[in-house]
């Protein structure tokens, strides 16, 4: 939960108070050796021309996916979704597909690991309502011929620079909020894990897409999700938080439906509020304190402000509510969402919160139900 202090239009800092229940810390993924000369992407069913090339064929639910489509496994990193399935069960590369064009069209498969699940189920049933489709969350071929219909390519490529890698980078980001509250930012850990982010994807998919690439050497290409950052396509003027699907929609003056992300939503021990609230204000790189004598869940007896940074509790961005402590807000893990629990806030990917916080102003209505 946070405590927003707008001193001023532009907030590029603000002391927060409690919200989320840090995610426990991941170990940094190891960097896989340097390849002087080796080709751009995978070869197979994971290599881009694959992927472009990717039709749907009935199939398991990708809500369980079952991977008949492919033969090569990604190698998983810790904290992504579906890390247990992924052990076992390859990406397939229509499903990756599937998932870059709902994340295009606004409908937020939440990190893109080309297995499918829970997100990618709900973020389908999301774009089924919206074009007049039969809504059930599986993604068939009339999904699919909609979704790929004048879509255009979903892979491209992209050469590390200097400043990639520049960091500065925290591989080392210990649980504790008072050993977190001595770093001098909650950077990324390293910079496959920044990289994941900037294409809204799993380290481990990003890996698979890319054996042999080490991701801290400059020069470097990748072939990666083409998800250029977009504005949303007008103003928000209402958020409505279903608790129970874990969903966030955000909606245009006439009602138009300009988004949908996944979104983690309080939890048994601290439910989210039902009812209505108002968007007070944004925070852009925020950082993070607890407050014992302002919450109800025990990180400590001693007041902590943790440092802002990507891999902060609240993440990259924090949207203020009218109710004390409550906001809508971004993760250090986002291939969590939807899948753990949060201290009473609504946690997006940082990359949706983003999105979300630059279309937003004070006065939103944001119904919780």
């Amino acid at each position: 939960m946070i405590r927003l202090s707008l001193a001023s239009a532009l907030l590029a800092s603000v002391a927060l108070s409690a919200c989320d229940t840090p995610e426990p810390a991941q170990s940094p993924p190891t960097t896989p050796p340097t390849q002087a000369s080796a080709p751009a992407g995978a070869s197979g069913p994971l290599s881009a021309q694959a992927i472009e090339r990717a039709v749907w064929t009935p199939a398991e639910d990708p809500a369980a996916p079952a991977g008949a489509a492919a033969s090569a496994q990604a190698p998983t990193a810790p904290g992504d979704e579906g890390a247990a399935a992924a052990a076992t069960t390859p990406p397939r590369p229509e499903i990756i597909r599937a998932q870059i064009l709902l994340e295009r069209a606004r409908f937020s498969p939440g990190a893109i690991d080309g297995l499918g699940g829970d997100n990618t189920s709900q973020a389908v049933a999301a774009f089924e309502e919206a074009n007049g489709l039969p809504v059930d969350g599986k993604l068939d071929d009339q999904v699919f011929a909609r979704l790929i219909q004048g879509a255009g390519t979903v892979m491209t490529t992209y050469a590390i620079t200097a400043a990639d890698i520049a960091g500065p980078f925290e591989p080392n980001i210990p649980t504790d909020l008072v050993a977190q509250s001595e770093l001098n930012a909650l950077s990324y850990r390293t910079p496959l894990e920044m990289l994941a982010e900037r294409f809204h994807v799993t380290e481990g998919l990003l890996t698979a897409l890319n054996p042999g690439v080490n991701f801290a050497q400059a020069g470097q290409t990748l072939v990666v999700p083409a998800v250029a950052e977009q504005p949303l396509p007008a103003a928000v003027t209402r958020i409505a938080i279903d608790k129970a699907e874990g969903s966030l929609r955000a909606f245009g003056e006439d009602g138009t439906l300009l988004a949908f992300y996944p979104a983690t939503v309080g939890s048994t021990a601290r439910p989210a509020p039902t009812g209505r609230l108002t968007v007070v204000g944004v925070a852009p790189e925020p950082n993070y304190t607890y407050d014992p004598s302002r919450v109800s869940y025990d990180r400590g007896d001693k007041r902590v402000v943790v440092p802002a940074g990507p891999n902060n509790p609240v993440g990259s961005v924090w949207i203020d509510l009218s109710r004390d402590t409550y906001g809508i807000h971004g993760t250090p893990e986002p291939s969590k969402i939807a899948k753990t629990a949060s201290s009473g806030c609504v946690r997006l990917t940082n990359w949706s919160a983003e999105q979300l916080a630059k279309a937003v102003k004070p006065g939103v209505e944001v119904i919780f139900s």
